[in-house]
């Protein structure tokens, strides 16, 4: 992708195509209902959300996958290892492959324990 300067998720988001602009939208809402506080903000040129002053998560569009991502901490990766087995993950990224639905109820999880770890 070509450096950009998106002023908004919806700008970040009105770039791709139809079908990847419904899942992000998708990971949009879900943020959205479970941290209706949020901020919606551009970083790093991808869209996040902030509670506060702190970074709740981050989500971004590739080629092959979508990523959400935070710098996770280990009660996190603890906490959610078994979902993790078989994904790609890193210290700070989540990939979901565009070839498989996206797990809603795993991304509502995984929103409601980085906003406990922001608020705590």
């Amino acid at each position: 992708m070509a450096k950009t300067d998106y002023q908004s998720i919806d700008e970040y988001q009105d770039v791709f195509p139809a079908e990847m602009q419904i899942r992000l939208q998708t990971i949009r809402d879900i943020i959205k209902k479970q941290a209706p506080e949020a901020t919606e903000v551009i970083s790093y040129q991808i869209p996040a959300f902030k509670l506060g002053k702190q970074f709740l998560i981050y989500y971004a569009a590739f080629a092959q996958h979508l990523t959400l991502s935070s710098p996770w901490s280990a009660a996190f990766l603890q906490h959610f290892s078994k979902e993790l087995e078989g994904m790609k993950v890193s210290k700070s990224v989540i990939q979901f492959p565009l070839n498989k639905p996206l797990p809603l109820d795993f991304i509502k999880a995984i929103i409601a324990f980085r906003k406990q770890e922001c608020e705590a």
